[in-house]
C-alpha cells in the first residue's frame, strides 16, 4: 500500500555509516527500498556519502545505475580507465556495470550524493514532473 503521509528524516536522526571495504568513506541511507516501495517507485537507494580527506570509493561496478552530485570539495573520478578531476556541482551518470571509483582530492572532507537506479531495457518513457498549484491557504501559516 502506498504512503500518504509525508517522512522527514532529520540529520540528527541519521549517523554516519563507515562503509566496508572502502577507505574513510561514511555514508547516510536518505531513502532506501523499502522506503521507495512505500513511495511508489523503483529506487534502490540513495545515500549522502561523506569521503574523508584521502578517502576512496575503491573501483567497482553496480548492477543498477548510479548518478552521483559532488556537494562538496574536490574529487578524482575514475571512469574508463583514467582519473580526471572535479569539483563541488558536478555530476556523474555512471551506467550499469561500468567500472568507476570516486577518491577525495582536498584537504577535507568532501560529500556526494549517490542515487542508485534500476537499469531495465524495457521501460516507460520518463517525463518531466508535473505541478498543480494550490490556492494561497497554507501560506498565512509561514508569517
Amino acid at each position: 500500500m502506498l504512503t500518504q503521509e509525508t517522512e522527514v528524516l532529520t540529520a540528527e536522526e541519521m549517523t554516519w555509516e563507515l562503509m566496508p571495504n572502502h577507505i574513510e568513506l561514511y555514508h547516510r541511507e536518505i531513502v532506501s527500498a523499502a522506503q521507495a516501495d512505500k513511495l511508489g517507485i523503483r529506487m534502490s537507494s540513495i545515500l549522502w556519502e561523506k569521503l574523508g580527506v584521502g578517502g576512496q570509493v575503491v573501483p567497482h561496478y553496480h548492477d543498477v545505475v548510479e548518478i552521483i552530485h559532488i556537494t562538496v570539495g574536490e574529487v578524482k573520478l575514475l571512469s574508463g580507465g583514467e582519473w580526471s578531476s572535479y569539483r563541488a556541482g558536478d555530476t556523474f551518470h555512471v551506467p550499469a556495470g561500468v567500472v568507476h571509483s570516486v577518491a577525495n582530492a582536498g584537504d577535507s572532507p568532501s560529500e556526494q550524493i549517490s542515487i542508485f537506479l534500476p537499469a531495465e531495457a524495457q521501460v516507460t518513457p520518463n517525463s518531466f514532473f508535473g505541478t498543480t498549484i494550490i490556492e494561497d491557504i497554507y501560506s498565512s501559516k509561514l508569517k
